[in-house]
């Protein structure tokens, strides 16, 4: 007999499944955060204040995720209406040492940083008489330290709680499946303490879909994937320079390993939003340099397993976000309810042959239109027409 086939084990992701998912921007005070906020999403807040804890209430903005495929497609379609993917950001007030206490706004920051779903950590890079640092002097790897040493506290004591909760039911003895699982969960927080204390992150481990299943029931801080953004000054940024990067690198693949490093600068991405698009291209030629921030933003909505598929036509081009391994009946329903309760199929081109036929007509006539039913996983770049009854489509 041929031997069986092996059933892959399919990969539970850390953090809730949704689809709009949020991504927070977090440091210490005064490492500019609210700056970057600014410049990525074009929203001005006023003038960032000098001072600790000048943002208090998370800020939340809407940005739109560069997209050189969107781009093609409404060139293609030249439709009456363009709607491209976004990404949720919220701009997290400066965190200090003690936090994980309540030092400062030391309970707020940490329950913001649990309402979202990914980090964009700030780490300053640049000296500026002008800019006080809330620690005295600049050391991007100190701050790095008092950062995670807060969150990994805050989730130690979380940890500690769940444990407790876990020894109540196991103590009750007897050979039920709730003792056993309580015991099995004992285990896993009480190895979770043990990486926290030795200076881990939760998100940067190997977790079996069980134990994913544990973790994301207690909403930990480290368990959210992390982007490093170096804030450089403009002058370092454009030479490619800094004497603090390495040291950087070797904590990050010590502490966070496979976490991604992505240098910037702040002051230059802040006076390129106050451009218009033509402006703000003319000036990055002309300093031959490129802005980071579409590769800050296209990098973290991978990070979160992110993808894209579109929807054509005269009226709209839209992107639409779903997390990968979303079959099509759950994709129909990021549009509308209706759509994945009355799922009928999905009428799928690739985003490839849209650009080669051009033509919906002639990718049908070329064979290249698909019929796929309630078991298709979407591919990113798909471009999806759904059929569903009720006369919905």
């Amino acid at each position: 007999m041929p031997p069986k086939k092996q059933v892959e084990e399919k990969k539970v992701l850390l953090g809730r499944p949704g689809n709009n998912l949020k991504a927070g921007i977090v440091g210490l005070a005064n490492v500019g955060k609210s700056t970057f906020f600014q410049a990525i999403t074009r929203c001005p807040l006023g003038n960032p204040a000098n001072y600790p804890f000048a943002t208090i209430d998370p800020e939340e903005a809407r940005v739109i995720v560069p997209s050189s495929r969107f781009d093609e497609l409404v060139k293609i379609y030249k439709p009456a209406s363009e709607v491209p993917a976004h990404l949720t950001v919220y701009d997290i007030a400066g965190l200090t040492k003690g936090a994980s206490a309540g030092e400062g706004l030391g309970n707020a920051f940490l329950s913001h940083i649990r309402s979202v779903d990914s980090i964009y950590q700030v780490v300053r890079c640049f000296d500026d008489a002008e800019i006080i640092h809330i620690e005295g002097d600049v050391d991007p790897v100190r701050d790095l330290e008092i950062i995670l040493g807060e969150l990994r506290l805050k989730d130690i004591e979380f940890s500690q709680k769940a444990l407790e909760s876990a020894e109540k039911i196991a103590k009750r003895g007897g050979q039920s499946l709730e003792v056993k699982q309580k015991k099995e969960e004992m285990a896993l927080i009480e190895r979770i303490i043990k990486l926290l204390e030795d200076g881990q992150r939760v998100a940067n481990q190997e977790w079996t879909p069980k134990e994913v299943e544990t973790i994301n029931s207690m909403f930990l801080l480290t368990a959210k994937p992390c982007i490093y953004l170096i804030n450089l000054s403009e002058k370092d940024y454009l030479r490619k320079k800094n004497k603090h990067l390495l040291r950087i690198k070797e904590w990050v693949d010590k502490h966070s390993p496979g976490d991604l490093i992505i240098p910037f600068s702040v002051s230059l991405e802040e006076r390129l939003s106050h451009m218009s698009e033509e402006e703000a291209a003319e000036e990055l030629k002309s300093i031959s340099a490129q802005s980071a921030l579409p590769r800050i933003i296209t990098t973290m909505r991978e990070k979160l397993d992110l993808i894209s598929f579109f929807t054509c036509g005269p009226d709209e081009v839209r992107e639409w976000t779903i997390r990968k391994g979303t079959k099509a009946p759950q994709a129909a329903g990021v549009i509308h309810n209706d759509l994945m309760n009355t799922f009928i199929l999905a009428q799928v081109m690739k985003y490839e042959d849209v650009v080669e036929y051009k033509d919906d007509a002639a990718i049908k006539s070329a064979g290249k239109l698909l019929q796929k039913g309630k078991d298709y996983v979407v591919e990113d770049g798909d471009v999806i027409y759904f059929r569903a009854g009720a006369g919905k489509n």
